[in-house]
């Protein structure tokens, strides 16, 4: 075998899991019963992979802040609703489309915003920005 032929052959082989890798981040199912759950943080905190914001807020700002969300590009609603007082998104990135996952309640006059990642140990602040810009949009 030639080395132009082994060089072939690394290529299309490191495409190929390339492809697969991209795949199974783009295919994988978002399993609702793992990431939309109650957010257990009382203070805001920035950390690798996310971060969690606790504010005061009126009752209608959960409306406010899904009508941004809903908005944002490549942001769907994974599970909830304005009415059942907690709904969790999946934004996912450009090229590859790895997913975050942002979980917003409001409950007795707090409101709870909770974005991290899926994979991966570090979303180089990227759910703490998009977090902020909603804030910002939101008036809060």
């Amino acid at each position: 075998m030639t080395w132009m032929k082994k060089i072939l052959y690394i290529i299309v082989i490191t495409l190929l899991i390339l492809t697969v890798f991209i795949a199974y981040i783009r295919l994988m199912p978002s399993n609702s019963s793992r990431w939309h759950q109650p957010i257990e943080a009382t203070h805001s905190a920035n950390f690798k992979p996310g971060a969690v914001r606790v504010l005061s807020a009126e009752e209608n700002t959960l409306a406010r802040v899904d009508a941004i969300m809903t908005q944002l590009p490549r942001t769907r609603v994974l599970d909830g609703s304005v009415n059942q007082g907690r709904i969790t998104y999946v934004t996912r990135t450009k090229w590859i489309g790895f997913p975050d996952y942002t979980t917003v309640e409001y409950s007795d006059g707090t409101l709870k915003m909770y974005a991290r990642l899926r994979f991966g140990t570090s979303d180089m602040g990227v759910n703490r920005e998009r977090l902020e810009a909603v804030m910002r949009d939101a008036g809060l």
